[in-house]
């Protein structure tokens, strides 16, 4: 099955570059490919896929198929205006293509005809998006519809009955949907919380606008992010203006008018920033016509710099070439303290650290001893969330998450990790709203992330896991994993064995699951601002980084590499 999507991607990326070719049976078949002008704002070009409308004379498993196919098309205006063809002129004005997408693998799709008008569909479903435009993963779950079709008029057979929604190739979903951060505030109006939705290109902004305002934010991140849009206003149109780049957003609603000057900027905020990905950079907010006074506010940035942050033989700092760049005050504390593994906070004045004896303990950059937190046994790497709170946990129970915040109280967080048996490492997001982590559940292991419950800006409890990837079997039966934030949307996840190679996950909270093989011996990772500042550190004390789809050499000699939560305000 793994040869057919690779030689499957291969026919998708050749067939990219030309404007015809790859045509299947004139009935339907696989579609047809071109390039499109502009920019996907995923930062790759468009493609566009061209598929066949129903030809004469077709069989009605022909006209199935070739309604199937058709879902890789949305058209200009993003009504899959090809699809529609092949449904029978009563069904046109009732079939909803906006209700879901399935995504399967083509090479499994099959198709039966069990009596006279009758179709039935299967394939292998891997995931699907709801209609607010969330991505869930299916895990190659059999999937099973049936379509009924009658002879219209003219002696064609049309489909008079089907399910809502479309149906894509796992290699084309991500080039016919393109994946957008729909933007929330955290609870402390501090940091952008990103919240991906996919969208076809051709209405991309109209439908972000709808999901931010318009929409609720997903239920798993609903209590650990908040909008300055007030209930009672709503989208109504996003409209480009005659300068590049600009869009008008039209907005309805008293409480839009009622709405305080901090209120409004930041529903300004939001907008620009989900909106950036489908390439407006300004957004005019008006009502009945008239715009709306609002500026945008600043964020705190959870970006981290370049240089990777280790501790070597010469010390604990930012590595830039063979120079170690350190901290004041921390960098001191960290090499006294000989940990083995830590996080850095924001501010660079506070870290989270594990030590060989394998206590977890705060480090300060005002040179006091470490405040030793959590001495229970088998502990995972802790993580430090922005106001100072170390998060610790034992390894073989989950649940028993605590929080300890700079006061010196104790937090018990509550619903840790449900029904997980154990848990091999965690990360904590760098606006401090989500918690990943890699836990055993069922004889698995999985990689599942969760909104963090703050009440008066304390931790509380962790919201309800959503599982993102399958990391392989038990905890027990791997050596080594690390996890860490890649950026604001991207979680890394290393996972070694002792007889199987080190294997690197990355994946979109909201997206499909990538995987790649790393350097054997592969003993940590660290996130830095994007993909490609991924970072390794091997058993032998090498530093890794990626470059493209390999991993290269750039240092030796690295004791610990540490991870950091973003940038000092």
């Amino acid at each position: 099955m793994t040869w057919v999507r690779g030689i499957l991607a291969l026919i998708i990326a050749l067939c990219a570059v030309v404007v015809t070719g790859c045509a299947g049976f004139p009935t339907g078949g696989p579609p047809e490919y071109g390039l499109e002008n502009g920019n996907t704002g995923n930062g790759s070009q468009n493609v566009a896929f061209i598929p066949n409308r129903p030809q004469p004379g077709a069989t009605p498993q022909q006209i199935v198929e070739g309604f199937i196919d058709a879902g890789s098309g949305p058209g200009v205006l993003g009504n899959w205006a090809v699809a529609q063809e092949f449904l029978a002129p009563s069904l046109r004005g009732t079939w909803n293509p906006d209700a879901q997408v399935i995504v399967d693998e083509r090479a499994e799709r099959d198709y039966v005809e069990t009596g006279e008008g009758l179709v039935d569909f299967a394939s292998e479903v891997v995931g699907s998006v709801d209609d607010k435009g969330a991505y869930q993963r299916a895990d190659l779950s059999p999937g099973n519809w049936t379509f009924r079709l009658e002879q219209q008029e003219d002696g064609e057979w049309r489909i008079t009955e089907a399910p809502d929604g479309i149906w894509l190739d796992e290699a084309q979903f991500p080039q016919v949907f393109h994946r957008y951060p729909v933007m929330y505030f955290d609870l402390s109006w501090q940091f952008l919380v990103p919240d991906v939705r996919w969208f076809p290109v051709a209405k991309a902004a109209r439908s972000i606008a709808n999901a931010l305002v318009n929409e609720p934010v997903s239920e798993w991140l609903a209590e650990s992010v908040q909008s300055a849009f007030p209930d009672g206003v709503s989208a109504v149109t996003v409209v480009p203006t005659a300068e590049e780049g600009v869009s008008d957003v039209a907005l309805k609603g008293d409480a839009m008018l009622a709405a305080s000057s901090d209120a409004r900027n930041r529903m300004l905020t939001q907008l620009e920033e989900s909106l950036r990905a489908a390439g407006v950079t300004e957004v005019v907010m008006t009502v009945e016509s008239a715009p709306i006074d609002a500026q945008p506010v600043t964020v705190r940035s959870t970006r981290v710099p370049v240089a990777p942050l280790v501790l070597t033989e010469a010390g604990f700092g930012f590595l830039t070439g063979d120079e170690i760049d350190k901290i004041p005050g921390l960098s001191a504390a960290v090499e006294a303290a000989s940990p083995v593994s830590v996080q850095v906070g924001a501010e660079r004045d506070l870290a989270a650290a594990r030590l060989a004896s394998g206590a977890v303990v705060r480090l300060n950059s005002a040179g006091t001893e470490p405040e030793v937190l959590d001495t229970r046994a088998g502990l995972v790497d802790p993580v430090i969330d922005p106001s100072g709170v170390v998060w610790s946990v034992p390894q073989d129970d989950p649940s028993a998450l605590r929080a300890y915040l700079p006061t010196g109280d104790v937090i018990e967080v509550a619903d840790a990790w449900g029904e997980a048996t154990a848990i091999a490492g965690m990360a904590l997001s760098r606006d401090g709203t989500r918690l990943a982590a890699v836990v055993s559940a069922g004889g698995r292991t999985v990689v599942s992330v969760a909104g963090v419950v703050r009440e008066d800006g304390v931790p509380a409890r962790i919201g309800q896991p959503i599982q993102l990837a399958v990391a392989g079997g038990a905890v027990v039966g791997v050596t080594r994993i690390g996890v860490t934030w890649i950026d604001d949307v991207s979680v890394g996840v290393l996972t070694s064995g002792a007889d199987t190679d080190s294997t690197v996950i990355e994946q979109v909270v909201g997206a499909p699951t990538a995987a790649s093989t790393a350097p054997s011996g592969t003993a940590a990772i660290a996130g830095g601002t994007g993909i490609s500042s991924l970072r390794l550190r091997a058993e032998d004390g090498t530093l890794y980084v990626k470059r493209g789809t390999s991993w290269q050499p750039t240092a030796t000699g690295i004791v610990v590499l540490a991870t950091q939560q973003g940038a000092p305000q």
